[in-house]
């Protein structure tokens, strides 16, 4: 993928990071940090999307790329969805999961524009004649 040589130069991660932090700093403490299993699920989703992104990033092609960015984007959206349930289980008040929703919400759409990036750029390559870019 041209532009960037770590996937930590992409938006798409480092918005998940800071998702991924924030759930960390709202599950230390509170009713959440005592439901275990809800701590770890919102905590797993939230890791997830940073996992799959660097996975995929480093996976070699734009096609397992995208895929990997999809289940990423899976995850933000089970993030987000899970914060909703802390709200609604009085684990979580709304200015608490305000930010970390948005950044959920913003990630995920970041990661739809990479996705359709890397199918634009293989749709070109196959038009062109060109083998798919396999390498960064």
């Amino acid at each position: 993928m041209r532009g960037a040589s770590r996937y930590e130069d992409l938006i798409v991660w480092r918005l998940s990071k800071q998702l991924q932090l924030g759930v960390l700093a709202l599950t230390a403490t509170g009713p959440a940090s005592r439901d275990f299993k809800f701590r770890d699920q919102v905590r797993d989703s939230a890791a997830s999307a940073t996992r799959n992104i660097a996975e995929g990033f480093g996976r070699g092609g734009d096609a397992e790329f995208a895929a990997f960015l999809r289940i990423a984007r899976g995850s933000l959206t089970e993030t987000h969805n899970t914060l909703r349930d802390g709200r609604d289980r009085g684990y979580f008040t709304d200015v608490q999961t305000d930010t970390l929703q948005f950044l959920a919400g913003r990630a995920a759409k970041a990661a739809s524009g990479l996705i359709r990036y890397l199918e634009s750029s293989a749709a070109d390559a196959h038009r062109k004649g060109r083998p798919p870019r396999r390498s960064r």
